[in-house]
């Protein structure tokens, strides 16, 4: 399921419109800037989602975007931790926090904490 931030809902992937024929147009550029976005920095799979709403991609194509990504969400927190760690002293707590702030499950931020050396 996809939690609609908007209306704060769970939304069933199964609902998410796929044409028969194949992608849209829309849903080709929302992967390609989904791709695009998880290859100059860390994103949380809510983030990048609210990233390409931000860029004015409907919710059903951002959500199928970020989907067809191919993004391992376990090594995006990592990238995000060790992004923090670069900049600012952190405690384990600390870090899992700002990475579960971030969008991050609670899982996904330990593993960026780990990997970290926290």
């Amino acid at each position: 399921p996809v939690i609609d931030q908007q209306k704060k809902e769970i939304i069933p992937k199964e609902t998410i419109p796929v044409p028969a024929s194949g992608e849209t147009v829309a849903q080709k550029n929302a992967v390609r800037s989904a791709k695009s976005y998880l290859g100059h920095s860390a994103f949380s799979y809510d983030g990048l989602v609210k990233q390409l709403e931000y860029e004015k991609f409907s919710y059903a194509d951002a959500v199928y975007g970020v989907d067809n990504s191919d993004a391992d969400w376990f090594e995006q927190a990592a990238k995000a931790a060790k992004s923090y760690i670069k900049y600012s002293a952190f405690s384990r707590g600390g870090l899992i926090d700002q990475l579960k702030y971030e969008g991050y499950t609670q899982s996904q931020a330990e593993y960026g904490a780990d990997t970290v050396g926290l």
